[in-house]
């Protein structure tokens, strides 16, 4: 071991040592939902580098897995962030997350959000996780919306038996459960802070939240009106699935350290917020997030030029042979569709200047050493055109445009499930008959019905399939229709 790797392994075992004996950690603070590599190398990385770090510590709660608690856990929530630049690896201990649960344990969370000390809490429980329909309302013919309005109505009305389980199954239905218990022991008021990457997320958890309540406790949703806050974010920072073993044995190389629960990530890191914080927050802008009153074109430049070029990556990369990102944007059919759908994204977002950020995209795309795997994004495919090039295209066809980037966006993803790329029920088993126009307005119609009902549009799409097929494809053949959602 080096001098200097083992001075590092020193000072992280007094740190353990002393967070052991219950000294050092910051105070609870704050609470998340959603535990996982994504919120570590964001929230908790801004918490961290926060001037008032000392503060605001984290009690982070993981989705329904153990995983994390058994290995980030006895670190006392400790861990190493390892940003990933192109030729080399910055090892960084961060101290922000002072205690670690199990997601599945409703009485541990509805018992920590409830404290009134607790000023702020942030979610990453993905798209699915909100239980929302394609209004961005609750869902209500989801069966575990409804099983959680029954049980909640009880639990909160207190009319159900001491013995009979309050255990909600979906993450809003725990936190309604925990809010209600926050009101009821005078925990004062709270920031709700959805990090996903969806559209508008404060005000779609908001409007779910609000749902579920007012299902539940006419009198729970008027306090939540009064004492909760929704905060928007748009995060932008990639962080990769990684071989936590492999990534556990770099950082006792560098470190001394022999870290179970290691995060990798890339050096650049962006985070805009809007909304109050009737509780307090850390000093997040000092480490480097920002503050704005209209959240719209940040969140639009990350969810449309980020997210969806990585939607394209994603199915036309593996249709292609690609397996990580990094290779694929580096292929020129790829690149060049992705260039297209920048353009489009540049034209509705004149506010921002793209030019830089386009660039540093291709640079942060290019580093080879973030195994970014296409398959991991091409996951739930369907909703994630939907929201990061559906309407990029309306907004182009609004203004009178060709949406000519977005037509090929659409094509690359089609494609995709031609070849068998596209993780997506509506676009399960296509194989070769992609190359057929009914099969194709079929499956424009399933992303939107304007988009399929526009004669333009869609012939643009059928020309940028047969283009990109004639390009070098292999699609699989077909034994089934097209499924409908």
């Amino acid at each position: 071991m080096s001098p200097t790797a083992a001075r590092r392994a020193g000072a992280v075992g007094v740190l353990l040592d002393r967070r052991a004996a219950g000294a050092v950690a910051p105070p609870e603070r704050m609470v998340h939902l959603g535990l996982g590599a994504f919120h570590r190398a964001h929230q908790a990385w801004y918490t961290a580098h926060a001037t008032d770090a000392e503060q605001w510590g984290i009690v982070a709660f993981t989705g329904r897995s153990r995983d994390l608690v058994d290995r980030l856990g006895p670190q006392g929530g400790v861990y190493t962030l390892i940003e990933r630049g192109a030729d080399n690896d910055a090892f960084e201990i961060m101290p922000s997350i002072v205690r670690v649960e199990a997601g599945d344990d409703v009485d541990a969370f509805v018992a920590t959000v409830e404290q009134p000390d607790i000023a702020i809490l942030t979610l990453t429980i993905t798209e699915a996780g909100y239980r929302v329909d394609e209004r961005g309302s609750l869902d209500p013919a989801d069966p575990a919306v409804s099983a959680d309005i029954a049980l909640l109505a009880t639990a909160v009305s207190g009319s159900g038996s001491d013995r009979e389980p309050s255990h909600p199954i979906t993450a809003l239905g725990r936190i309604l459960l925990a809010l209600h218990a926050r009101r009821l022991a005078g925990g004062g008021p709270i920031a709700l802070v959805s990090c996903d990457n969806l559209p508008d997320n404060g005000g779609l958890l908001q409007r779910a939240l609000q749902d579920l309540a007012a299902a539940v406790s006419p009198e729970l949703a008027h306090w939540i009106d009064q004492s909760v806050s929704f905060v928007s974010t748009s995060v932008d920072r990639i962080t990769p699935a990684i071989d936590s073993a492999a990534e556990s044995a770099a950082v006792a190389d560098a470190t001394g350290w022999l870290d179970a629960a290691p995060v990798v990530t890339e050096p650049f890191s962006d985070w805009v917020l809007s909304g109050d914080f009737p509780a307090g927050r850390p000093d997040w802008e000092s480490a480097g997030a920002r503050f704005v009153d209209d959240l719209t074109p940040w969140e639009n430049r990350k969810l449309w030029a980020l997210n969806g070029a990585h939607t394209v990556l994603a199915a036309l990369g593996q249709a292609r042979g690609h397996t990580m990102v990094s290779t694929a944007i580096d292929d020129l059919v790829c690149r060049q569709v992705v260039r297209a759908v920048w353009d489009d994204v540049a034209r509705q977002l004149p506010m921002l200047d793209l030019a830089a950020y386009r660039v540093a995209l291709v640079q942060r795309f290019r580093n080879r050493r973030i195994e970014h795997r296409l398959a991991q994004i091409a996951l739930d495919s369907t909703t994630k055109m939907r929201l990061r090039i559906v309407p990029v295209a309306l907004g182009e066809r609004a203004a009178g445009r060709s949406a000519e980037g977005c037509a090929a966006a659409v094509a690359a993803w089609m494609v995709g499930a031609g070849a068998g790329a596209v993780v997506s029920p509506i676009a399960a088993a296509v194989g070769d008959r992609i190359l057929h126009p009914e099969v194709q307005r079929e499956l424009l119609g399933a992303l939107d019905p304007r988009l399929a009902s526009d004669e333009d549009f869609a012939a643009r799409v059928s020309v940028a399939v047969d283009r990109l097929a004639a390009s070098g494809v292999s699609f699989s053949p077909s034994t089934e229709g097209v499924e409908h959602p």
